[in-house]
């Protein structure tokens, strides 16, 4: 088990220039995670559980460039953070801030960013900032690119190294990143359920049952606009909630119950918990000062719709909500195309354009090069 110590890298070498690229898919938490700790950085109150996504991803290039002053007689470091940002290869100043926090946040762990000048070119498969984790598969696949420099800077260390720390680091960038990373189900936040759990990084979950492989996630788009209220303004919001310390304690509860249904594949009882787990996190949402709702009309349509057609067919399907309007609707691979049709034919309607997502249970972040 690592601690935030050993991610301090000392020793390492140095290159002139190289070229990284990596996708990193996003992420839907199963049991949410909503607020966190005061006393840490993208600490966790309570621990969570995610699917790792398939086609939802962030493509992210990173080129780096030496910037050691080798005209001089003492070659110098300049002590500042320098990169260039493109999104689908355009500059996109908005979103520059946030990378230089991320760096500033990593720096401890990674000292060597402030020797290279990089060019960081991103872009997404789905809507940007529409509540589809854009933030957890961007800062993944960014990570993953400073592991890459790191590996190419101090080539010794290990592959279990290499994941634990990537996802470390894309915690620093947006706490739900972690889940990114590696494995088709990851839990992050000290629990005492999960074997080697932890609020510093992502945990692959081992032992699924065949009933969960393939597991469908079809995202209906209900409002691809910017959220009136930003995730990390949600989770601060937990501070002083009046439901704060029973919601921690049921996430324990519902970790520790959810592993189970994986492991024993009750797709029925999974869909239940879920569910819940859903409307718990809006309802806390709800239940803040200031209260806030991120869900539309039409994303209450599509949940009757969803209790309807499962009650009356007896299909296994269930919707999950992340913080957004937008619905993800999940179901094993052996009903797809029965549910595939009832979206076609009594969802797509509640979508924005008629626009929706197939994706599907991954594996995490894939390197490009």
């Amino acid at each position: 088990m690592y601690s935030d110590l050993d991610f301090i890298i000392s020793n390492y070498n140095s290159i002139e220039a190289a070229s990284f690229s990596w996708s990193a898919p996003s992420n839907i938490a199963l049991v949410k995670y909503w607020g966190k700790k005061e006393n840490g950085e993208q600490i966790p109150a309570n621990p969570s559980i995610s699917f790792t996504l398939k086609n939802c991803k962030t493509i992210t290039s990173v080129t780096i460039s030496s910037k050691v002053e080798k005209d001089t007689s003492t070659s110098s470091v300049q002590r500042d953070f320098s990169f260039d940002l493109l999104f689908e290869g355009k500059p996109k100043e908005d979103f520059k801030p946030k990378i230089q926090k991320f760096f500033e946040r990593i720096y401890k762990y990674c000292p060597y960013i402030k020797e290279y000048h990089f060019t960081i070119d991103t872009q997404n498969t789905f809507p940007h900032s529409s509540g589809i984790a854009s933030s957890a598969s961007g800062m993944a696949a960014l990570a993953m690119n400073i592991m890459s420099l790191e590996k190419a800077l101090k080539p010794e260390i290990s592959d279990d190294y290499f994941y634990a720390k990537a996802s470390f680091l894309a915690r620093l960038g947006s706490g739900s990143a972690c889940r990114s990373i590696i494995g088709n189900v990851v839990s992050w936040g000290k629990n005492e359920t999960i074997k080697n759990s932890s609020d510093l990084f992502g945990v692959a979950f081992e032992n699924m049952h065949p009933n969960f492989y393939n597991f469908q996630d079809t995202i209906l788009l209900v409002d691809k606009g910017e959220k009136q209220v930003s995730s990390t303004v949600g989770h601060n919001l937990m501070h002083n909630h009046p439901f704060a310390e029973q919601r921690f304690e049921q996430a324990h509860h519902n970790i520790a119950k959810i592993v189970t249904l994986l492991e024993t594949g009750n797709v029925t009882e999974f869909m239940s918990l879920v569910e819940s787990e859903a409307l718990t996190l809006h309802a806390m949402m709800m239940t803040s000062m200031p209260y806030f709702i991120l869900m539309k009309p039409n994303t209450l349509e599509i949940i009757n719709k969803i209790w309807k057609f499962r009650s009356e067919t007896q299909t296994p399907v269930c919707f999950t909500l992340d913080a957004g309007a937008n619905v993800h609707v999940l179901y094993p691979e052996n009903v797809k195309e029965k549910v595939v049709q009832f979206i076609q034919h009594e969802l797509v309607g509640y979508c924005q354009n008629g626009q929706y997502i197939c994706d599907e249970i991954g594996n995490g972040a894939q390197d490009l090069k």
